[in-house]
């Protein structure tokens, strides 16, 4: 949860959107909180050498880039047409596109287990004792 940024995208950002955050505060407060959040979890991650450093460093660069570009060309197309309603759609696309990944993630790893979750396999086979 800390490493994509669950409690600050996809709880605090709606949450701020209903409060009447203007769209353009909700997204940059949402954004500084996953940074911060998922920041420290992949620093955890690395340090206690769970993740390889070059993939570390990789996946850094190729999200810098593409926080770069994405924050580059919304903003110009805020600023050219007005409409920051946009903000709202992105982020209402990022939290269905999650959701639709965690179900398809769920849904996999159940099928591999027989759809049973991993301990409670003691209760998703009928067993033939009579006794």
């Amino acid at each position: 949860a800390g490493l994509i940024g669950i409690g600050g995208g996809m709880v605090l950002g709606p949450l701020m959107l209903v409060m009447g955050i203007h769209p353009r505060v909700s997204t940059a407060t949402t954004a500084t909180m996953i940074v911060l959040t998922s920041s420290s979890v992949a620093i955890m991650f690395v340090t206690s050498g769970l993740v390889p450093w070059s993939y570390a460093v990789w996946f850094f660069f190729v999200c810098l880039t593409g926080a770069y570009l994405g924050k580059k060309y919304i903003d110009g197309y805020v600023k050219k047409t007005g409409k920051a309603s946009i903000l709202i759609g992105i982020l209402a696309t990022i939290i269905a596109l999650a959701t639709i990944g965690c179900l398809v993630i769920v849904f996999t790893r159940l099928a591999a287990n027989n759809w049973c979750f991993a301990g409670f396999s003691q209760w998703c086979y009928v067993s033939s004792d009579d006794g």
